[in-house]
């Protein structure tokens, strides 16, 4: 009975990881076919997965959006504000695209591990007190900026004339 148990556990494994071949190849064949695949193809640590996540959750608010604050606050990568009379207070926005701002998160949470300009930025964003997800939201912001330029001037993007990331290169 444990031999039969085994057995068709090893061939449900088999089977998911089939699925899986299958899915990864079909990623990779949509994701050659986007127009805009080669701007953000040389982005830091972006993985097929994290590649194929941005062109189409991020792609279409990019198109939309009037600036890279605009993208941002879509997103969810930018705060609210709330002001009434003497007070104001900042909070986290709810209201944004889940599958966006998801992409975007853990891309810039990739990037932040070979980048030296990224782990600037989030080890900075933790020595004003943010916890791991605030940081990695004010990293994701900073990203969309450049990413945002990427797409909106049809620019691929290079690390090589990425000015922040050379800056701290030297």
């Amino acid at each position: 009975m444990l031999a039969q148990v085994v057995g068709a556990q090893v061939q449900l494994l088999a089977t998911l990881l089939a699925t899986i071949a299958d899915l990864d190849q079909a990623i990779g064949n949509r994701l050659g076919k986007h127009p805009k695949v080669g701007l953000l193809a040389r982005l830091p640590r972006v993985g097929q997965l994290s590649h194929a996540q941005l062109l189409a959750e991020l792609g279409p608010i990019l198109d939309r959006a009037s600036s890279a604050e605009h993208a941002a606050a879509q997103a969810g990568a930018a705060p609210v504000t709330r002001a009434s009379g003497k007070t104001s207070s900042v909070h986290f926005r709810l209201a944004a695209n889940h599958r966006a701002r998801q992409a975007l998160h853990v891309f810039a949470d990739n990037a932040r591990h070979s980048s030296p300009w990224s782990a600037k930025l989030y080890a900075d964003a933790r020595a004003r007190g943010k916890r791991h997800p605030q940081a990695v939201r004010v990293l994701g912001r900073a990203w969309l900026r450049v990413i945002w330029a990427c797409w909106h001037t049809n620019t691929a993007y290079d690390p090589a004339k990425h000015r922040a990331e050379q800056h701290l290169a030297a």
